[in-house]
């Protein structure tokens, strides 16, 4: 084992075979934890957000936070129960992509995909730099080191999901329920002081900057509409469950807009009630907790370690969901099919790293602020649920299903409610960033058809449905092979023709060896295979850990062993690519698989090269 295997192994765990899949699911417990960190951890700023414009007012504007998130809690209930809707008609997961591609069209269906991966890496990168915000505004002295921290919890973050969905789960649970206990016991103290006669001091003197008006109170509406970030993440992971998986997510987001809901409402009103003014290196949760709680109670500290935590861990629905979405549009052919692989914890570890690079770039290019990020943010995810509700509305009138109407005028007014309010977030928050966010989306777009484009020349150019079935007189096997050949067979293209054509030049025994990771057409493989090389047997390698290179690698080891004394040739088909950078779109299998035959001191490893 290479050293890189070892330290991988240590750092993430124990490769698990394919078969192991269904056991790393989720309860619904769990599936709360890892799928809803980024909604629940929500309601530690989205008052807050709201308060931040309002106080712009002065303080009697405050007052106005109450129906603004009785607002987002309507909105809320509206975009919970339209996605319940989407669960049942997908019982595989429903994520917005799939459901606008399959009843809008192909293009609202990227610019749901690109919304929503643009959304989750900003949700890393608010949720990493709010975290690490808590801390510092804890420890001062760590301020000059945020962006270190930044990278730091983001590392460990990314550590946690590449050892799998349960163990991943496990870590996050903790956190995620003390952060509920924690509100929850702030909420109830809180009403019981007010119940028993609890006077809040006086609102200080708060100077008047701006007038309150409807695109005023508007922009304090978009801000707190942070809260819902996160909440389509149920319907994205729906496999992520344990059966009846539909069934358990459904009940899953029920639960989340119920604790998320108590927790907003109950934090905006006690923020009224307590006279809560933001000021400069205090949350309001902060402020809330020190007037409930005591100043330096240990229950204080407890809501302030569980909101630290909770905040950091919000990135997590980010690295669930993310790398599903990869893997969707990977397998169409819109991103590096690399993102379609599994990898040895069973998770999409491609996906959650460049979505750890994507979040680091920028934690560094805004050097961690969370007041920097905070208007480019929701833009992406209201685009995306917009696009999925009016997708639903289509999908029941196709279907008319038993009870199609209700569900249909369901999504109806869940799809009308959710443009009314990214026409709003997007009128008063362009000029504050959100520019870059609608620039950004076709932008993704086009790089999703350039990629599709690609791929589709290359299955145009490799295909080998134009060629005739072919017939060879099948070599009679001698006694002992003077130059025998393996020739690796990824798919049967031209490229894999050619080599095969160039094994009959040379050798006098000759075998095909195909390795199945899960996903091969055996019957299909095999019926292609004796009409166009019925002369050379074809050995298929099982594969349940999903790795290429090490099969082949011991199938060769036996091959060369049972031919001694003479040099037997490896014969490894690839194509070339148009230009160097569209090799970033393919496996590098042929690079590792050479490496692997050099440590085994294989002698003789010939590529047979295909230019497209």
């Amino acid at each position: 084992m290479s050293f890189y295997s070892q330290f991988k192994q240590v750092l993430v765990g124990k490769s698990l075979p394919t078969s192991a899949h269904a056991e790393e699911r989720l309860t619904n417990a769990a599936a709360l934890a890892v799928l809803s960190s980024d909604a629940l951890s929500s309601v530690a700023y989205a008052t807050e957000e709201i308060l931040l414009v309002l106080v712009a007012a002065g303080s009697l504007a405050l007052g106005w936070s109450i129906p603004i998130a009785i607002a987002i809690i309507l909105l809320l209930a509206i975009v919970i129960f339209s996605y319940r809707q989407t669960i049942r008609a997908y019982p595989k997961g429903g994520g917005s992509y799939i459901v606008a591609r399959e009843n809008l069209g192909l293009i609202p269906g990227l610019v749901a995909a690109a919304s929503l991966m643009i959304d989750y890496i900003l949700t890393v990168t608010v949720s990493v730099s709010a975290g690490t915000a808590a801390l510092t505004s804890a420890k001062p002295e760590l301020q000059p080191y945020t962006i270190e921290l930044c990278l730091l919890f983001t590392l460990l973050i990314m550590v946690a999901n590449l050892r799998g969905v349960r163990e991943s789960g496990q870590i996050f649970m903790i956190p995620t329920y003390a952060f509920i206990a924690g509100v929850f016991v702030l909420i109830g103290m809180g009403f019981y002081q007010i119940f028993t006669g609890y006077v809040p001091p006086i609102y200080p003197d708060v100077s008047i900057k701006e007038s309150l008006g409807l695109f005023f109170i508007l922009r304090a509406f978009a801000a707190g509409c942070t809260a819902l970030t996160g909440v389509e993440a149920i319907s994205d992971g729906v496999l992520a469950f344990k059966p009846p998986e539909w069934k358990n997510a459904r009940l899953t987001l029920l639960f989340l807009g119920e604790i998320l809901g108590i927790m907003f409402v109950g934090i905006t009103f006690l923020a009224n009630a307590y006279h809560i003014v933001p000021e400069a290196g205090q949350t309001v949760v902060s402020l809330l907790g020190r007037q409930i709680l005591g100043n330096n109670s240990w229950a204080y500290y407890f809501l302030q370690v569980a909101t630290l935590l909770i905040l950091l861990l919000a990135a997590n629905t980010s690295f669930a969901d993310f790398p599903r979405l990869c893997y969707f549009l990977a397998r169409d052919g819109f991103l590096p099919r690399q993102l379609a692989l599994l990898g040895d914890r069973l998770v999409y570890e491609n996906g959650i790293i460049v979505l750890s690079f994507c979040a680091a770039v920028l934690l560094v290019i805004f050097k961690g602020e969370v007041s920097a990020v905070i208007p480019l943010y929701a833009v992406g995810v209201f685009t995306s649920f917009t696009l999925s509700q009016a997708g639903m509305v289509l999908h029941w009138f196709k279907e008319k299903t038993a009870g199609w109407r209700a569900s249909a005028a369901m999504n109806g007014l869940g799809a009308i409610a959710t443009t009314v309010v990214l026409g709003v977030i997007i009128s008063t928050k362009f000029f504050l960033g959100a520019w870059l966010v609608i620039l950004a989306i076709p932008l993704v777009v086009g790089l999703f058809l350039a990629i599709r484009r690609h791929y589709q020349y290359v299955a145009e150019r490799l295909s080998i449905s134009e060629i005739p079935a072919r017939s060879y007189i099948p070599r009679p096997k001698s006694e002992v092979a003077n130059h025998p050949a393996v020739v690796v067979v990824g798919n049967l293209n031209r490229g894999t023709v050619e080599a095969l054509d160039y094994a009959r030049s040379i050798a006098d025994e000759i075998v095909g060896v195909h390795v199945d990771i899960g996903s091969t057409d055996r019957e299909k493989l095999q019926q292609r295979w004796q009409e166009l090389e019925p002369d050379i047997p074809l050995v298929i390698l099982d594969s349940p850990y999903r790795s290429v290179v090490s099969p082949i690698v011991d199938f060769i080891g036996k091959f060369e062993s049972e031919h001694p004394g003479v040099l037997s040739t490896i014969i490894i088909p690839a194509f070339v690519t148009r230009n160097w950078w569209e090799n970033i779109l393919h496996n590098q299998t042929t690079i590792f698989l050479k490496a692997a035959l050099r440590a085994k001191k294989s002698r003789v490893v010939t590529t047979v090269r295909y230019y497209l």
